[in-house]
């Protein structure tokens, strides 16, 4: 074996990769933009090395055909473009990110995948603690990404890369500069952690004790940020794992329809009771109805969608702030904003209602798939009844995290949420946990 399939390199290289794609406001802020290009590239010549030596596992004709669709609409987006250049530069972002994500996939067995999420979260988690921490001890006050070098006099809350909080009792950003981005991943981590801890591990070397101290680092990270969205987002994971260890209790066909009864009618109770809350449960969050001024981005974006409805604007990923239409669409804390802050709504504006289905339908087939991966039996002897792993929970509960951010964030287009999407939606086809299932996986559920 060469030194570039070996285990430590995989997983190395994955952290690297996922770490960058979920803290990559970390390398601008603190290397510019400059510095973030040097990583990218990185990253990106390896993954190609990587699908090139392992292009026996990838085969295009194998992709889910929802993603290969949105590959497609992204691509053809570039003739009806209002800004065609940077719908240019926009897909091929889309397409190295995917290409990074790809080749994780194909190179990582799920168990590795676990090991490779929570080496590169507990990363984020401990370096923004230390970060604040410096900040709040030494510095003493707030500071500006490198890349920031105008000093205005009242500068934008949303312009400082640490507010010098840690101790204060408010919204600690952490190294992705960002207390809601700081929240989402630290409900990835808490996802991940707790599959670890329930499978004693994973064989990746994480004791119980170590495994219980940073399921608390992620827990006091979501209630620190206090972000509304990965509240509601974490109580709807919680709702789903249960829902799924309801089924998996289930041993006959009779038992399993009974309990798909049962999550049925908890989904419409649980759904209505949320519409009709919903302004009092976000009060309660400490926010407005529309998540604190997303009404008017929202507003916006979908005047200028109409304009363009079945086909888009042209795929971009971030919106370029100073060209049309979007110079001046939206404001946010007092700095213009890079997306719609809905994932759904973004769509529409860049590939229209046609790309907005397609998503939907790629979205729908993780979704099938993941479920099916977290509730069904892993059979590798004919004839026996199979046995269930706790992470098979992975994907189906990480999935649901991004679709809840979705609703207040666009960042399962972007970077690490579009990386998280692609590998989901590949090792769901191309690598069912039975067939990479072996004697060594760990403590069965």
């Amino acid at each position: 074996m060469g030194k570039l399939e070996s285990r430590g390199l995989r997983l190395g290289f994955a952290t690297f990769v996922l770490f960058t794609g979920l803290a990559g406001d970390f390398w601008r802020d603190a290397l510019s933009w400059y510095g973030y290009g040097a990583v990218v590239a990185i990253v990106v010549a390896g993954s190609i090395v990587l699908l090139v030596r392992n292009r026996e596992r990838f085969r295009w004709s194998r992709l889910p055909y929802p993603l290969l669709g949105f590959f497609l609409i992204s691509v053809l987006s570039i003739t009806w473009s209002f800004y065609p250049l940077f719908t240019t530069l926009g897909v091929f972002v889309q397409w190295v990110t995917a290409a990074s994500a790809i080749s994780i996939a194909i190179t990582l067995s799920w168990a590795e995948l676990l090991t490779a999420l929570g080496w590169a979260l507990r990363l984020i988690l401990g370096l923004s603690f230390l970060f604040e921490f410096v900040v709040s001890v030494f510095v003493r006050h707030p500071i500006y990404p490198v890349w920031f070098t105008e000093r205005p006099a009242h500068p934008a809350q949303l312009l400082y890369w640490s507010r010098d909080l840690l101790f204060s009792g408010g919204k600690i950003q952490g190294i992705v500069g960002n207390s809601s981005l700081l929240a989402m991943v630290a409900l990835l981590a808490a996802i991940v952690f707790a599959i670890q801890l329930a499978a004693h591990g994973d064989n990746d070397g994480v004791t119980r004790f170590w495994g219980w101290f940073w399921m608390v680092v992620a827990l006091l990270t979501i209630a620190i940020t206090q972000s509304a969205t990965i509240l509601i987002a974490l109580v709807v994971v919680a709702i789903v794992a249960a829902a799924v260890l309801l089924v998996r209790r289930a041993h006959n066909p009779r038992s399993r329809a009974l309990a798909y009864g049962v999550v049925g009618v908890g989904v419409v109770v649980i759904g209505a009771v949320a519409l009709l809350l919903r302004g009092p449960i976000v009060s309660v969050l400490g926010k407005s109805a529309d998540f604190t001024g997303r009404g008017e981005i929202w507003k916006a974006v979908i005047g200028l969608a109409q304009q363009r409805s079945a086909f888009g604007w042209g795929w971009l990923g971030y919106w370029i702030p100073w060209i049309p239409p979007f110079k001046g669409l939206a404001r946010a804390g007092g700095v213009q904003v890079m997306h719609a802050h809905d994932a759904w709504l973004d769509l529409w504006l860049q590939v229209g209602i046609v790309g907005l289905v397609i998503f939907a339908a790629l979205v729908l087939s993780i979704l099938v798939r993941s479920w099916s991966m977290a509730t069904d039996r892993i059979v590798t002897t004919p004839g026996s009844a199979g046995h269930l792993s706790w992470l098979g929970l992975l994907p189906l509960l990480m999935l649901t995290a991004q679709l809840v951010q979705s609703i207040a964030e666009s960042r399962i287009l972007l970077e690490g949420g579009w990386m998280l999407l692609v590998i989901w939606g590949v090792k769901t086809k191309l690598s069912p946990l039975a067939v990479e299932f072996t004697v060594k996986q760990p403590r069965r559920s």
